[in-house]
């Protein structure tokens, strides 16, 4: 294993931000939550997403001059653009501002829309904490990597949740977990050391458990379990969370929903219908 400083890592990450354009106020809010999520060692979502961010630019997914914007707001509710930029900045203003309403109105919620991986939801949820407040945060996104119990093809993505608390002394309660059993990072982290998976992280096409880190991380599409591994170790549960998740970040926010781009014309119960038809059928 190697380690080294948090203020070098810093300096590695700021420079390639740099190098592709991004401006320096963003640059340093995307370099303090990615180090954040390393420093609480959450390595599947700091420095190690680098790579994927960078072929994510590449593909042009990922705009390096966005500049995030409010389309709406109101007392309690603030909508927000991402504008395909890199997924902290705007997750960051956005929790910002849920807070600040928050504590005007008792209640802040802000949606983020056309944006991209933010990284360790606890870093926002945990925002709110410090500030005296319980923040919640939770995520879908385009990739369909999580096949639902009872299914044989992803349906939605790892949709995490995040939740804290602090108490008038001490530490602040956190939670900061994936709905399915593990997020895509940990696969990867068993790919780069060269480690098998434990039956129950992964499935390969015919449902039976992958064990080959690198096949299921390189798997197209990817095939993560629901949070509990098997029906009989309560999956059903995992996958009732990450649908809730779905209708809060997907749905609700008019985003893509199971990967899939759909017409703000659909009503929420027709998306809805549409993210679970395949569950329980042997052609999904």
């Amino acid at each position: 294993m190697i380690t080294v400083p948090h203020s070098l890592l810093a300096a590695q990450i700021r420079a390639v931000f740099l190098a592709w354009g991004m401006r320096p106020e963003p640059v340093d809010t995307a370099v303090a939550l990615m180090v954040e999520a390393d420093l609480r060692g959450i390595d599947s979502h700091g420095v190690g997403m680098l790579p994927t961010y960078d072929q994510r630019r590449r593909d042009g997914k990922i705009d390096p001059l966005a500049e995030v914007r409010t389309l709406r707001e109101g007392p309690v509710l603030t909508l927000v653009d991402a504008g395909h930029g890199i997924g902290h900045p705007p997750a960051r203003f956005a929790m910002e501002r849920a807070c600040d309403k928050a504590a005007a109105a008792g209640l802040g919620v802000s949606v983020v829309v056309h944006s991209n991986h933010f990284g360790a939801a606890g870093v926002y949820s945990t925002i709110a904490a410090e500030r005296g407040l319980i923040g919640f945060a939770c995520t879908g996104t385009t990739q369909r990597s999580v096949v639902p119990t009872g299914a044989r093809e992803p349906r939605f993505s790892t949709n995490p949740i995040a939740f804290a608390a602090s108490p008038d002394e001490g530490d602040p309660f956190s939670l900061d977990m994936a709905t399915s059993t593990v997020a895509v990072g940990k696969v990867n982290i068993a790919r780069r050391a060269g480690k098998p998976l434990p039956e129950g992280w992964a499935v390969r096409p015919d449902g039976l458990p992958e064990t080959d880190a690198a096949a299921a991380f390189h798997a197209k599409p990817k095939r993560l379990t629901p949070l509990g591994g098997s029906r009989t170790l309560g999956s059903h549960k995992g996958y009732g969370l990450a649908v809730m998740v779905e209708i809060l970040a997907s749905v609700l926010g008019g985003a893509n929903v199971g990967g899939i781009d759909l017409s703000p014309s659909l009503t929420v119960w027709r998306w809805l219908r549409l993210i679970l038809k395949c569950s329980g059928s042997a052609r999904c």
